[in-house]
């Protein structure tokens, strides 16, 4: 019988609001991959457009999980990070990696840290910093470009042009030696777009989705986990890319006409048209 492919995400968990492991599980799950979970923070509801919601900080907890993992023989075949809630998680991440993970195993990072221009609360330099070096130890990187701007000491604007996005990716390729998705193209009217750079076969590809005209917390979780999926199932990095855009778009699409769903998108309802995705693709 083959073996199970097991990946871990590592990210928070928002009780109420499509982001983070609630997207994750759901999506990896659906590409037929074993998802274990390590929450990085336990919150009633996402930071967006909500308040007075509470945290409850794991921290201390993640080197606890890992000891337990490693009493129990326990190993992933890849490991995802989204929203890490703090510097010190950091480095607790970088020894579950160095333990946890398959010697031929992957490493996805999402850098979750800001969007827009502007850090989410809590958030600064000093930790893009430190996401810049857990960044050259995975082997995929999926920021957008604010993310992107924040790793590079770069300066940030509302819209950047094909050689600019060109010049990033790049800089980013350069920065972390890794396969870049860099989101956030909009120089093609009518289109969101991401660049694909594709360390193994020393390519550079520009991947486009028509645009949808609406904003959306978790749109980018949605993405990171469609693309985790895409890849662990032996997709090419463009290839993954072009799957977790149209599945995201379809998701958004969705959502748009609903004034009462204002917390994320319906991903749920895509669900049974990823394989006729995967297979488009």
């Amino acid at each position: 019988m083959k073996e199970t492919t097991k990946i871990l995400t590592i990210q928070d968990v928002s009780c109420y609001g499509q982001c983070s492991i609630t997207v994750a599980l759901p999506v990896i799950s659906a590409f037929g991959i074993e998802t274990a979970v390590l929450p990085s923070a336990v919150l009633s509801t996402h930071t967006s457009g909500f308040t007075g919601y509470t945290v409850r900080d794991l921290t201390e907890d993640l080197p606890l999980i890992r000891e337990h993992w490693e009493s129990e023989g326990i190993y992933f075949d890849a490991i995802y990070t989204g929203f890490i809630s703090s510097i010190t998680q950091i480095d607790y991440i970088k020894d579950i990696i160095d333990s946890r993970l398959k010697p031929e195993g992957k490493v996805f990072v999402d850098p979750a840290m800001a969007d827009h221009g502007e850090f989410y609360n809590g958030f600064d330099q000093d930790f893009a910093d430190k996401m810049g070096e857990l960044c050259k130890i995975g082997d995929y990187i999926l920021p957008n470009t604010t993310e992107a701007c924040y790793i590079l000491h770069k300066a940030w604007k509302e819209e950047f042009t094909k050689e600019e996005m060109l010049e990033m990716a790049n800089d980013l390729t350069a920065f972390t030696k890794r396969h870049v998705i860099l989101k956030g193209d909009t120089h093609k009217e009518g289109k969101m777009g991401m660049i694909v750079v594709d360390k193994e076969e020393s390519t550079t590809e520009f991947v486009y989705n028509d645009k949808v005209n609406y904003i959306s917390h978790g749109t980018g979780d949605v993405f990171a986990s469609s693309f985790v999926g895409s890849t662990i199932i032996g997709k090419t990095p463009s290839e993954s890319a072009k799957i977790a855009g149209e599945f995201t778009k379809k998701a958004i699409e969705e959502t748009v006409g609903d004034p009462t769903h204002t917390y994320g998108v319906k991903f749920e309802r895509v669900i049974p048209q990823l394989q006729d995705i995967i297979k488009s693709i």
